[in-house]
């Protein structure tokens, strides 16, 4: 949920995770058609799943979902060291419909190997294939030796069969997501309906089958082409929305299984995205703390008097003049960049000094810090899984009311938080919310939340923790979102030990 579960743009955020965990530029392909693989046909009667003789033929290790069985999963090199495609139903209920191509790849074990690893960035709308070659080279070298690490790109991102709407997310992005009058009103939705109606001529005949559920599908289809009994997973963000959803579905294909960075099951997208507003707040709060005792920070003075004044001047006119940027830094940049900015401690510096620039009448650091947001990519699954997975209000302005009230508890984040939903109010496919996750018959899932962390907040950890049929929470005392693979001796201690030697830690286990 916005402001983005993102593909780990974290504390770190180091040149490493930024090239291979920020969307990439895949995701936004344009003119691709994903609505069938190529060679399938929407319209087709063939059904995917072989006849009783084929059944009989394997093991229980190759049918994946709804009894369908994918052939044999063949790698070639690649720049994600090993990968391939592989097609897979558009609707594994109804398999007439046609297929769609999931693309994957594999950085194999370096070692004695014990299993697979699939893992997930985030987003929705995150790459996984090139964010699993830079996992197998942060991730401690003791899970890379035993573990083939496995990237599936969720359909509708990456090269799976990826959606693009036409309307680019800069001028999305552009329209002011607080509301003062009625022309701002009008500019949000009128934008927001755009970008609906162009989603639906270009892909209303998919937009119904990119949900989790059949992400969680595909990635058990991926698994029986491996042949693989049961796999290990490591989710961030909402690739922890994820690993609860194929735990539901597969819990006895599951291994082993990390959550960083919780997305929560189960609320409306309207209290999702009023938590999330929450969580952005602490952060900036942290942020005001540290920026008042660091000469390092360039509005040391005032910094949330800085913060209130950019945003007040930014409604003015175009907003900062950008001299090094190619627009000028308006509410919508300006909003995107404080959230941009809350991700990582390393983000904290370029904020003050963006905000000093503001003041000084350059908006451009605050451009480029919008800019690093955008850059995510994705933001067509976004909305639609999203939009999906979780119920919202059909009406507009219930959404824009609903970005006031968040609004009086966080008043920095609040509204533009809620109100980037917009787009789900007229959304053109029926919400399939999805129910509270209890994983009953899982081995023991690893929940890992970050005190600090402002866009899966704290408290989500520690109630899906609880929810889970067998479950531990650990606790990361720091900032920013997510902390697995980010240098955190203690935790990646943990993961080593439960991946690679079976121990799961004790509940309630803390690291700082």
């Amino acid at each position: 949920m916005p402001r983005r579960r993102t593909s780990r743009a974290r504390r770190s955020l180091a040149a490493l995770v930024a090239t291979a965990a920020l969307l990439a530029g895949a995701c936004t392909n344009e003119g691709d058609d994903p609505t069938v693989a190529d060679g399938g046909d929407e319209t087709s009667d063939e059904v995917l799943v072989p006849d009783a003789d084929a059944d009989a033929s394997v093991g229980d290790a190759r049918v994946g979902p709804e009894g369908f069985i994918p052939p044999p999963i063949e790698w070639e090199d690649c720049a994600y060291g090993e990968c391939a495609t592989l097609e897979v139903p558009l609707d594994y209920e109804d398999q007439s419909l046609g297929t769609t191509e999931i693309f994957v790849s594999r950085e194999p074990a370096r070692g004695d190997r014990r299993g697979v690893l699939f893992v997930n960035p985030g987003g929705p709308g995150g790459t996984a294939t090139d964010f699993a070659a830079t996992l197998a080279v942060m991730l401690p070298s003791e899970v890379t030796e035993h573990f083939d690490i496995v990237g599936v790109d969720p359909r509708g991102t990456g090269e799976s069969s990826p959606l693009s709407c036409g309307i680019p997310t800069k001028e999305l992005y552009a329209a002011d997501p607080t509301i003062e009058d009625d022309a701002d009103i009008d500019a949000i939705i009128h934008i927001s309906e755009a970008y609906v109606d162009d989603c639906a001529d270009r892909h209303g005949d998919v937009l119904q089958h990119v949900g989790t559920r059949d992400v969680a599908r595909d990635m058990d289809a991926v698994r029986a082409a491996m042949g693989e009994e049961r796999i290990s997973y490591l989710g961030f963000s909402y690739g922890t929305a994820l690993g609860q959803v194929y735990a539901e579905l597969f819990p006895t294909r599951v291994d082993k299984m990390i959550l960083d960075g919780v997305l929560l099951l189960g609320p409306s997208g309207l209290e999702q995205a009023t938590a999330q507003a929450a969580g952005f707040e602490v952060a900036l709060g942290r942020w005001v703390e540290w920026c008042a005792g660091s000469t390092g920070c360039a509005v040391q003075a005032d910094p949330l008097g800085a913060v209130e004044t950019v945003l007040a001047l930014a409604e003015e006119g175009d907003g900062f003049p950008s001299a090094n940027a190619d627009r000028p830094a308006g509410p919508g940049e300006v909003s995107l960049a404080l959230s941009m900015a809350m991700y990582a401690e390393t983000l904290w510096r370029p904020l003050g000094t963006a905000l000093a620039e503001a003041l000084a009448g350059d908006g451009s650091g605050l451009v480029r810090l919008a800019d690093q947001y955008i850059g995510f990519g994705g933001f067509e699954v976004y909305f639609a899984v999203n939009c999906l997975d979780f119920d919202w209000p059909e009406d507009p302005t219930e959404i824009l009311a609903a970005g006031k009230g968040a609004a009086e508890q966080s008043p920095h984040f609040g509204e533009a938080i809620v109100n980037d939903y917009i787009r789900c109010a007229d959304w053109p496919v029926e919400r399939e919310p999805i129910e509270p996750v209890t994983a009953e018959g899982t081995p023991t899932i690893v929940v890992i939340s970050t005190t600090g962390d402002p866009a899966t907040p704290y408290e989500a950890g520690v109630e899906l923790a609880e929810r889970l049929a067998d479950a531990v929470l650990v606790t990361y005392e720091g900032e920013g979102h997510t902390v697995v693979a980010n240098g955190v001796r203690c935790i990646d201690e943990i993961v080593v030990r439960y991946l690679v030697e079976g121990e799961p830690p004790a509940d309630g286990t803390t690291c700082t």
